[in-house]
């Protein structure tokens, strides 16, 4: 098993890949690219997010018990 869950991903994601990262629809990829809290970065028109600030994005909304 791989210990970095998104290991075989591109280090740039667009919404295909980031749909397929989290096992979502692609149009809920393009909705987290819209959102204001979640990391996009724009390069012209595309909408992409670096999988390393998708991780810690990801850790920063995960519930965690002590």
């Amino acid at each position: 098993m791989s210990r970095e869950p998104f290991e075989a991903m591109p280090d740039v994601m667009d919404a295909k890949q980031l749909a397929e990262a989290l096992q979502i629809s692609k149009a809920g990829a393009y909705n987290l690219l819209s959102s204001p809290d979640f990391p996009t970065l724009r390069i012209g028109g595309r909408k992409l997010v670096m999988k390393n600030e998708l991780v810690e994005w990801l850790k920063s909304r995960t519930n965690k018990t002590s």
